[in-house]
């Protein structure tokens, strides 16, 4: 009895593989991807059924249109994918920072904010501190992280440009916590990934002058 009481009083740690997040993100992304080719299908289903039936023109496209529409439609597509890892991401963070943060003063200004975003956040979640920061004191902060960890497993046997594609769709989940951080600490702005050469990786956060 004493040693279950003892157990209760000091639970054991539970730990997690450190690789675990990142392959939850890759698998993320192919199932969102997934997920959004169904529901494009459904949309374009039911268009053609409405056109068969009258209660919409039918639409004559040629070759080039055909292959334009499809770029398009991967654009669109990505961008889908994107939004919706940055939704996650934005959930996520909102609570971790609010975890982090039970402890702590309010912080003087959104200055301090990034601080700990840069520091406790990064830690938190991708085992070290950011390597960079700069701000023009206007509410524009540039971070910079030379080995972001979420892009060390990010390649393509297809080149450059498909690992650097999957890089930014990756970050987009990184962005969100980002930003869902900041906005649990009353900063509302935007995150913008800037990725050339993975895994290096900026992160450009825009918050109100009067932030």
């Amino acid at each position: 009895m004493m040693i279950m009481m003892t157990t209760l009083a000091d639970p054991p740690v539970l730990y997690v593989d450190g690789a675990l997040m990142d392959y939850l993100v890759i698998e993320a992304v192919g199932a969102l991807r997934t997920s959004s080719a169904v529901a494009a299908a459904r949309a374009t289903k039911i268009e053609h059924e409405m056109a068969q039936a009258g209660f919409v023109p039918k639409v004559q496209e040629n070759r080039d249109s055909l292959s334009s529409n499809a770029s398009r439609h991967v654009d669109e597509e990505d961008e889908g994918i994107r939004a919706r890892l940055e939704a996650i991401g934005m959930h996520v963070g909102a609570n971790y920072a609010e975890k982090l943060c039970r402890d702590r003063p309010l912080f003087s200004d959104s200055l301090d904010a990034v601080k700990f975003i840069c520091k406790e956040l990064w830690v938190s979640c991708w085992d070290k501190q950011v390597d960079n920061l700069r701000t023009n004191h206007r509410g524009v902060f540039v971070l910079q992280d030379n080995t972001f960890k979420p892009l060390t497993r990010i390649s393509s046997w297809e080149g450059r440009a498909e690992t650097l594609k999957r890089a930014k769709l990756t970050a987009a989940l990184s962005a969100g916590i980002i930003r869902g951080a900041l906005s649990r600490m009353g900063l509302h702005g935007t995150v913008t990934p800037e990725i050339t050469t993975p895994p290096h990786c900026t992160f450009q956060i825009k918050l109100p002058k009067n932030a």
